[in-house]
């Protein structure tokens, strides 16, 4: 196939509205930015959500070599589900705009716009795995996407959709730490089966169940500290019986991952896992930050299957 010359410059798909709109603000200073590292690019911009999707998708169609994307770990989500789900052969960048900024940590990536700009440049390449979820829209009919990061069920779905449709002016620790206050006041841990690459199924009550191809969520919580998203496995993290005063006392535990020595911590790893809800409450996901659906839901990992530049 023949594509137009400009396929071989980078096109950046940026969410002005990221950062509290200080993206939009700010774009003819990362584009300066951008610019030294890369040379002539083209620019894309976000509107709504699900446009990171549509524009991935267009990118392969147009036979893009590098996409880069800017804004938040929902913007980096949905650019690279787009890209997937097009069959991407390419490079995949990211300039960190965003509330709670996990994905960036679990990579290494630099928050600052120079910093994560001149990592574009770099001559490393790193083949990262994703995750892929099977699962429940609200319209009841079923959908897949991929994930960067971190999806999970149970509180952390309330916590982003309290996140979502709060300020974030405090930044981003601040904004996730109230947002989980409120959702724990009055929460009760939700009934759901679930079972890890085909084996036996349990059934548990539980406050979130989070499986993880990198180590961070919910700005700076260090959910799984054993994940690695170059070593093709997901880890899982489920939490049980975690109340308001855990969430107060334990906070120290959470965030640097000692949080897994404690009795209502359970870890496990594989490359499969199953869930489903048990009676006929819905149960809530969470997708890098954003909630699209409910269970049941599979979660598979896909090996190597972005090639990101990030040294």
């Amino acid at each position: 196939m023949r594509y137009p010359a400009s396929h071989l410059k980078p096109l950046l798909i940026v969410n002005p509205a990221s950062a509290n709109g200080a993206t939009g603000r700010n774009l003819d200073s990362i584009a300066r930015h951008v610019r030294a590292a890369l040379g002539d690019f083209e620019t894309l911009l976000t509107r709504a959500v699900g446009d990171g999707t549509a524009l991935g998708r267009q990118a392969v169609d147009a036979g893009r070599r590098l996409v880069v994307a800017v804004g938040g770990d929902g913007t980096a989500s949905e650019v690279v589900d787009g890209l997937l789900s097009g069959g991407y052969l390419g490079e995949f960048g990211f300039i960190p705009r965003g509330t709670g900024g996990d994905f960036r940590r679990g990579l290494g990536i630099p928050a600052d716009v120079p910093g994560a700009a001149r990592q574009l440049m770099a001559p490393e390449r790193r083949q990262v795995d994703l995750g892929r979820i099977e699962f429940t829209g609200f319209d009841g009919r079923p959908s897949v996407r991929h994930f960067c990061n971190v999806a999970s069920c149970g509180i952390s779905a309330i916590v982003a959709r309290n996140v979502n449709e709060g300020s974030k002016l405090l930044g981003g620790r601040i904004a996730f730490k109230l947002a989980s206050a409120r959702a724990l006041v009055g929460w009760n841990d939700r009934a759901i089966r679930w079972r890890v690459d085909g084996g036996p199924w349990a059934e548990d009550s539980v406050t979130a169940l989070s499986v993880c191809n990198a180590r961070f969520f919910g700005g700076g919580i260090m959910v799984a500290p054993r994940a690695d998203p170059e070593d093709g496995l997901l880890d899982i993290t489920i939490w049980k019986g975690f109340s308001l005063i855990d969430f107060v006392l334990q906070q120290p535990k959470l965030y640097d991952g000692r949080h897994v020595q404690l009795a209502k911590t359970r870890v496990l790893r594989g490359r499969d896992i199953e869930l489903e809800p048990v009676g006929s409450e819905p149960v809530l996901l969470e997708v890098d930050g954003e909630q699209p659906g409910m269970l049941p839901a599979r979660f598979t990992v896909l090996p190597r299957a972005l090639t990101l530049r990030a040294a």
